[in-house]
């Protein structure tokens, strides 16, 4: 039995076992990130690292996926799903100049970065598509397992951006980072292990009883002995450039929004008068099924 458990609009949260497990849970969105689920999660991370009977978080997606991005259709609409903050000319908009954009984005990535900060280690498990804001959330975890077919990349960045917290360079070294933001290609979650942007992966049915497994070795460990692990291993980053690169990063993406580029222009207008569905047919048919296949040779 559990020792309890927690329900909000957009996620689900249990405890069991010294291991806390945090759920996405917006099934019939494909884990779309609203700002409600950021802020959810947001507070759970926290929650989950002020209770003393928690060792270790596992951050998971219900349903078929684990997170497919930010929900555009707010964005791309221009309002906020969830504003209901009264008159929104008293406030910025994501879409007036550079400086409330970016404004904006820092907002949205300090959410983001929550995982880094927390002091108990953090695995974010991987199934199905875990695409651009997705992999925002999980590669700001500690570890990332993945099932072996899951579909891990940012397609957004072929017409709509780029990662918001960006540690693809930390997992993937520079090379492969580019290969993947220069195209928005995604790797399956065998070949992200195979180039070190996971750190194992499973075939899906096994995938469950891995993680529960890694955790579990986790928990075993006092609390304040992971926290030094994980703040000493994080400062290094952190002397690395990590924080810093984060926080250009945000000025970047609002950069980019500023793009009049056909593709990104092609985008907008696609949402505008046809929706989602075909605004991303459009903008993803050129790239065929958008998989990088590592060669398994050598």
């Amino acid at each position: 039995m559990a020792k309890w458990l927690q329900s909000t609009e957009h996620l689900h949260f249990e405890v069991r076992d010294r291991i806390a497990t945090l759920t996405l849970n917006r099934p019939e969105k494909r884990n779309a990130i609203s700002q409600i689920m950021l802020r959810e999660l947001h507070q759970a991370l926290l929650e989950a690292d002020d209770l003393v009977d928690v060792s270790v978080i596992v951050l998971q997606g219900a349903g078929k996926d684990f997170c497919a991005g930010f929900d555009l259709t707010g964005v791309y609409a221009g309002r906020a799903e969830d504003a209901a903050r009264g008159d929104e000319k008293k406030y910025r908009s994501i879409s007036a100049n550079f400086d409330d954009d970016c404004w904006y984005m820092e907002r949205q990535q300090d959410k983001l970065l929550t995982s880094w900060i927390v002091h108990k280690p953090i695995i974010a498990k991987i199934h199905g598509n875990c695409l651009a804001g997705g992999t925002d959330i999980a590669f700001s975890c500690d570890l990332v397992v993945a099932a072996n077919d899951a579909r891990i990349g940012f397609p957004a960045v072929r017409a709509n951006g780029m990662p918001l917290s960006n540690m693809w360079l930390y997992h993937l070294g520079p090379q492969w980072a580019k290969r993947l933001m220069f195209t928005g290609d995604c790797l399956s979650g065998s070949d992200a292990a195979r180039v070190g942007l996971v750190l194992d992966a499973y075939p899906a049915a096994e995938l469950d009883a891995q993680v529960s497994e890694l955790a579990r070795r986790i928990a075993c460990v006092d609390n304040e002995l992971l926290a030094a692990h994980k703040r000493t291993i994080n400062l290094g980053l952190e002397m690395m450039g990590a924080l810093t690169l984060q926080r250009l990063d945000a000025e970047m993406d609002a950069r980019a929004h500023l793009s009049t580029g056909p593709r990104r222009s092609r985008f907008k207008a696609d949402m505008a008068a046809q929706g989602l569905k075909t605004a991303l047919k459009n903008r993803d048919e050129p790239f065929g099924d958008g998989m990088v296949r590592v060669s398994r040779e050598g």
